[in-house]
């Protein structure tokens, strides 16, 4: 965990005018600091010693003023462009995440559940607003306001101005010591809050399941476990948090106290004028302040860059192989041809599928069978494009899968799996999933061919019902006939099946079976099946383990 990670600044690559507007602000502020320092000399030795009046103070008084105001909107346009960038850099670093957990996948990026992922994804990012907007923009103010300070003190009084430069190292000396303390329990913190939140994510997903066995109590005191080792991280990287700052003022208040010492010792002897040792005694909690508050900022951005390391992680995972060929044959013309697949997964000894072989010829309805775990819906995966082989290959004509770009082959393919995803949303935004600017009334058509209509009383009205999470408000057999309008609204010449009739009673099943037959006519058709009603459909089984083909 860098203080300062090139990789956050390379990522969010809208952070270098915030930079540059940074540095300008910085040496404004130094400038202004120096000048207020000045100003306050001025017009309390003139009050008080020189016994000037307030018409004869009225012009220093009136530049105070101006320059007292000019400091509070450097800070607010400080803090303004810090916001607005920040925002900006979490958006494109969580876009590049997204961006490339959809191209590697998340088993393959990361070892973590989905809830993980989901958490890294916006508690995560989100807590490195502080590292943008606080302690980013703190690192300019605390290299540049320091330095202009410490020159000012030294045409003051070079006595001070050495006191200064010798105690100022000690604020960063101690925080890289506290840092490096904090360093460990804040990766634990981040760990354990991700560990709670796919927790809970399981145990909220299956609550069902858990109340039906009785077991919902006892998850809920995981739960509760979990929360109480997160609480006790939490408020542990706190209590160092609050003693760094506390060490910090107190090595600042120490600085400043010898400074002062020095400068009345002198003052005492008549060796140094007061409007100098009142200039020098205002600038030097000035040089120290910009520090301190850089020692504070790091530690409310350390859980951020945490996270940071993890999402780096993710970006830095190298990408499974890609092909580049646009031009993809059409596979209702040219069949499919898998010779010799192997296909293994990490962390298990004996191989998912084990040279497998299969020709499927174009407009032809193949049936893969076998008990489960031998690996069919695994052979479908190799041809989506989400799993690479051990060894053999997919040939589509004469071309190798493997050398087509995974996007343009998937143009030509539409999957039905055996539970559907659908989103938040309304049915017609879920359908529209299958082809991106479809017309409504392509889509009322792509849900009548799925038999939506005989299930909504209103097929107008039924489209535009909003679904909670997960398609919350349909039924199964209704989340699979959305299903099936996206594969009719897609019209692609290859079809991959994936049981999906599973979990659907009889009379549901016949119906979405009705469906699935109308949507096979004229398409080439890889279908994952234990029912009897979806082997009938075939023009072959094949048995995956036993390799036995059935007529």
């Amino acid at each position: 965990m860098r203080a300062i990670d090139p990789r956050l600044l390379h990522y969010a690559r809208s952070t270098k005018t915030f930079l540059y507007l940074s540095v300008a602000l910085g040496i404004l502020a130094a400038v202004l600091i120096v000048a207020q320092a000045s100003l306050l000399a001025e017009v309390v030795v003139g009050a008080f010693k020189s016994d000037k009046g307030l018409r004869e103070l009225q012009g220093p008084l009136v530049a105070l003023l101006c320059v007292a105001v000019a400091r509070a909107v450097v800070a607010w346009a400080a803090e303004l462009a810090a916001a607005r960038s920040s925002a900006r850099a979490k958006s494109q670093l969580r876009g590049a995440l997204l961006g490339r957990v959809a191209q590697v996948g998340i088993d393959s990026s990361r070892e973590s559940s989905t809830g993980e992922l989901a958490t890294l994804a916006t508690r995560g990012i989100d807590a490195l607003d502080a590292w943008f907007s606080l302690y980013l923009p703190q690192v300019v103010l605390a290299t540049i306001v320091p330095l202009a300070v410490l020159a000012a003190i030294f045409t003051g009084d070079w006595i001070s101005g050495v006191i200064v430069a010798f105690t100022i190292p000690l604020i960063p000396l101690f925080m890289v010591l506290v840092g490096a303390s904090t360093r460990e329990r804040m990766d634990l913190q981040v760990s354990t809050l991700q560990r709670l939140a796919g927790h809970f994510l399981d145990v909220v997903g299956g609550l069902a399941t858990l109340k039906v066995f009785g077991r919902a109590t006892a998850q809920g005191r995981s739960i509760r476990e979990v929360s109480e080792r997160y609480r006790t991280t939490a408020l542990y990287t706190l209590r160092v948090s609050f003693l760094s700052s506390l060490i910090l003022e107190l090595v600042a208040s120490i600085s400043v106290a010898l400074v002062a010492v020095a400068i009345g010792l002198r003052l005492m002897s008549g060796a140094m004028a007061l409007q100098s040792a009142l200039f020098v005694l205002v600038l030097a909690p000035e040089a120290y302040l910009p520090l301190r508050r850089l020692g504070a900022n790091y530690h409310a951005s350390a859980e951020g860059m945490a996270a940071a390391e993890q999402v780096f992680a993710v970006l830095e995972a190298p990408l499974p192989p890609r092909g580049t060929r646009t031009h993809v044959p059409n596979p209702a013309l040219t069949g499919i041809a898998i010779e010799g697949l192997t296909i293994a997964y990490p962390g298990r000894g004996e191989p998912a599928v084990q040279d497998f072989s299969l020709t499927v010829e174009p407009g032809e309805t193949v049936a893969l069978a076998g008990p489960s775990g031998c690996g069919k819906s695994s052979v479908l995966s190799v041809l989506l494009g989400f799993l690479a082989p051990e060894r053999g290959m997919v040939r589509i004509g004469d071309v190798n899968l493997a050398l087509l770009d995974p996007d343009a082959w998937r143009e030509q393919i539409a999957w039905m799996p055996q539970r559907p995803h659908l989103f938040a949303g309304t049915i017609a935004e879920n359908v529209r999933i299958g082809r991106e600017g479809a017309s409504m009334k392509e889509i009322q058509a792509a849900c009548s061919r799925a038999g939506l209509d005989r299930v909504e009383v209103n097929l107008e009205r039924g489209l535009a019902t909003e679904l909670g999470d997960r398609g919350a408000g349909l039924s199964a057999g209704e989340r699979q006939r959305v299903a099936l309008a996206r594969a009719f609204l897609r019209d692609t010449p290859l079809l991959l099946l994936d049981e999906p009739t599973a979990s659907l009673d009889g009379e549901t099943e016949e119906r979405v079976i009705e469906s699935v037959r109308e949507l096979c006519e004229g398409r080439t058709v890889l279908l994952v099946a234990h029912r009897p009603a979806l082997i009938e459909m075939a023009d072959r089984v094949v048995s995956v383990g036993a390799m036995e083909a059935v007529a």
